[in-house]
């Protein structure tokens, strides 16, 4: 029997909660106005005097945009801008742009020393700057240039609120009730984790978000998809807004995690924000995925909350979260401990468990494709070396199983992908940038901890080694007899991650193997040796872990052992910032903070790198307006575009006229006229669409549309069924278990029943 709480604690711990909930409504950021001074905008021209004024004059000899905000992603609805001004001279305007167009204008009045000016934008912003422009007429000072919304920029805080109350109730359940059905060792399991996932997530705990090498990509695809999914494509393989409004082909790069983003940044989030809660969550999911993969192998708890805390707080983890911002790996490596544990299964463990393996698969597929390159190299590389055993006991069966499942359950995404890379010209050689033997590592980088300092730092980590080195000491010098099965293949594992390691140093001979144009076909596609750290730490992992359960030398130092190695992977996380980072606000009188910046996309802005474009798509060649072949003979009424619908009218008198629309000719969209007739889509300059129009001087219009494409809606049923099929065998399969469970506690009832019986 539990003690019950007092009325008098009920009432403290409401009112706790409900003070801590006011706190975090009257700090909310999303409602606070940026300001800025006029030395802290971007000015290419002027002065800056004692209160931190920008000053213009005419010996600049300069006019136009000569000072602007940094470019905000930013939700639609109405906001107010505010200039605090003096001049002298006339014709200056304060103005707004997004990505390129004028969108409003207000002059700034010589009488007056305050401007200000409310606007509506009708859709999300992807680089809204506030700019002053300077006619060169006289004096300008600006003093201070400030933006506030009518409502919300961002609703970050309202999502913290319900987190807390979320986990306020789920608290009230477990005291009312719930820990009765929560056996108390899990419990402990879930706190650890929790802990140690909010542990790897304190690097990103605050204010601004840090950049990092490949974040502003990672940011533009989660806008891109949230753009998509308003624009009604499900899955999107389009980012409508994409490449300056032309369109951008989505479906090359996995992106079902990030729908978790996309659907935070419909619900108004900040583009930072829901960065954030992504990395969080991948770092829960890489502990209970490491936790369960270990669980199914090693049955010692202390060896899987080892696994736990060396796989969460991996280095190399961190130097994809916050160096290299590689979002995409960060999320494969979710799943390298299904794979494993899904591979011993299927070769010699529980046979019934061969879904480990399409869960870590199609975890991978979904995540990263290099990524699942690895994955299916080294499914290859087992299925050869236990050939004969699968063979021997059958095992193959399971194997096609998993085989089978992961390809109907990826089909959505697989059809598009392989339509794309084999049928459409994209730009792919771009990929190859890198000769694979310069981005080698230094082996004696192995054993150092996480630093911000170094940009491009990659390490294993001291404490996994140690793992390593207990496993050597297991497999290696403690046996005296021949291996066991399940030691032999943590010694495959133990081979397999320091070969891993090998590639990925400079002692590797790269260099010497490019000249030959497999291994230089392969490398330059691979780019990184250094990607190899993440599948080895994965097997190092299960070594270590498996090894100190194991080991008799090792039984009676264990609990020592094992607070050594968790103290040292804790060092991990402790970072020295590499500036004044560590202070949220910028000076004493600023009215925001660095993160309410940085929450609106300002230090990252939005980047569409130059793969899967279509030729000629450079940045240069990208425009947002009807091209036309000859002005004279070509004339165009009007033109819009939402998401990948676009609609045009003209009137042509040329035979030979054309006009390319500003969107990116992929394959999948499709033209009519007014009166529905099919048009050709041809490849215009810098990847447009290219129209031949009819010559006879009336007007007509054009209608373009993506997809649907047959092909594609035919994986997405596949792939829809088998998940509805997959989730009613997991139901029954419950309820069986239950219903198992009910009767045989009703046998032991009965039993007890009968022996009471018979004693009296």
């Amino acid at each position: 029997m539990t003690e019950e709480i007092s009325l008098k604690a009920k009432i403290i711990y409401v009112v706790l909660t409900v003070l801590l909930v006011i706190l975090l409504w009257v700090g909310d950021e999303g409602k606070q106005p940026l300001v800025y001074k006029g030395v802290e905008l971007q000015h290419s021209v002027g002065l800056i005097d004692a209160e931190d004024a920008l000053v213009l004059q005419e010996s600049v000899a300069r006019n136009g945009v000569v000072a602007h905000t940094p470019g905000y992603v930013m939700n639609k609805g109405s906001y107010t801008v505010n200039l605090r001004y003096l001049t002298e001279g006339e014709d200056h305007v304060l103005e707004l742009w997004e990505q390129g167009d004028k969108i409003a204008a207000w002059p700034i009045d010589p009488r007056k020393t305050e401007l200000t000016a409310d606007f509506t934008v009708s859709r999300d912003t992807k680089q809204l700057e506030v700019c002053i422009n300077y006619s060169g007429k006289g004096g300008l000072t600006v003093k201070e240039l400030s933006l506030k919304p009518h409502t919300l920029f961002y609703a970050d805080t309202y999502f913290m609120i319900a987190v807390i109350l979320l986990l306020h109730f789920a608290g009230w359940w477990y005291i009312n009730g719930g820990r009765e059905r929560i056996p108390k060792g899990m419990l402990v399991d879930g706190c650890v984790i929790l802990g140690v996932t909010i542990l790897a997530t304190t690097p990103l705990m605050q204010t601004y978000l840090y950049n990092a090498d490949d974040l502003c990509y990672h940011l533009a695809r989660l806008e891109g998809l949230k753009d998509g999914i308003l624009d009604g494509q499900m899955p999107v393989n389009i980012l409508p807004e994409g490449l300056e409004n032309n369109g951008y082909m989505n479906a090359m790069y996995p992106y079902l995690f990030l729908y978790i983003g996309a659907f935070l940044r419909i619900c108004r989030m900040s583009l930072a924000f829901s960065y954030k809660v992504l990395i969080f969550l991948s770092n829960l999911a890489s502990a209970c995925s490491i936790y369960v993969a270990v669980k199914s192998v090693v049955k010692s708890r202390r060896s899987v909350l080892l696994a736990v805390v060396f796989y969460t707080l991996m280095p190399y983890r961190f130097t994809n979260i916050l160096s290299r911002g590689d979002l995409g790996e960060t999320l494969a490596l979710i799943f390298w401990p299904m794979v494993i544990a899904g591979l011993y299964h299927l070769v010699m463990g529980d046979r019934k468990k061969w879904y480990y393996l399409v869960i870590g698969f199609s975890g991978a597929l979904q995540s990263h494709i290099l990524s699942v390159t690895y994955v299916a190299a080294i499914c290859a590389l087992t299925a050869l070396l236990y050939c004969v055993r699968i063979v021997r006991d059958k095992r193959y069966v399971e194997l096609l199983k998993a085989a089978g499942l992961t390809v109907l359950l990826n089909a959505w995404y697989l059809a598009p992908f392989l339509f794309y890379y084999y049928r459409e010209n994209l730009n792919k050689e771009v990929l190859r940038w890198s000769g694979y033997f310069e981005q080698s590592i230094n082996l004696s980088n192995m054993t150092q901890t996480l630093s911000l300092y170094n940009k491009q730092y990659f390490s294993l980590g001291l404490a996994l080694l140690g793992g390593v080195g207990l496993g050597v000491f297991y497999l290696l010098c403690e046996r005296e007899k021949k291996l066991g099965e399940t030691d032999g293949f943590l010694l495959y594992l133990l081979v397999l991650g320091s070969a891993l390691v090998f590639m990925a140093t400079g002692y590797f001979p790269s260099r010497a193997l490019m000249a030959s144009p497999f291994f230089s076909n392969i490398a330059t596609m691979l780019q990184f040796p250094w990607r190899f750290l993440g599948p080895a730490s994965a097997c190092f992992t299960f070594v270590g872990a498996a090894a100190l359960e194991r080991s008799e030398l090792i039984k009676p130092y264990r609990n020592a052992v094992f607070a050594m190695l968790v103290g040292l992977n804790l060092l991990v996380i402790v970072t020295v910032p590499a500036d004044n980072n560590h202070v949220p606000y910028k000076n004493a009188a600023a009215l925001a903070s660095k993160g309410h910046e940085t929450k609106l996309g300002t230090s990252t802005g939005l980047f569409y790198p130059h793969e899967w474009r279509l030729p000629g798509a450079v940045d240069e060649k990208l425009i947002r307006s009807v091209v036309v072949s000859d002005i004279s003979s070509v004339s165009v009424h009007d033109y819009r575009k939402e998401g990948t619908k676009a609609a045009v009218s003209y009137t042509a008198t040329s035979s030979k006229a054309y006009i390319e629309l500003p969107m990116q000719n992929y394959l999948g969209y499709r033209a009519s006229d007014e009166l529905g007739k099919p048009l050709e889509i041809t490849q215009g300059d810098g990847g447009r669409m290219r129209f031949a129009l009819r010559a006879d001087g009336a007007e007509h219009r054009i209608y373009v549309r993506y997809g649907p494409i047959a092909g594609f809606v035919i994986a997405n049923v596949v792939s829809a069924i088998t998940v509805l099929l997959c989730l009613y065998l997991c139901v029954m399969r419950s309820l069986k278990l239950r219903a198992g469970k009910i009767q045989t506690d009703n046998d032991s009832s009965s039993e007890a029943e009968g022996e009471e019986t018979l004693e009296a």
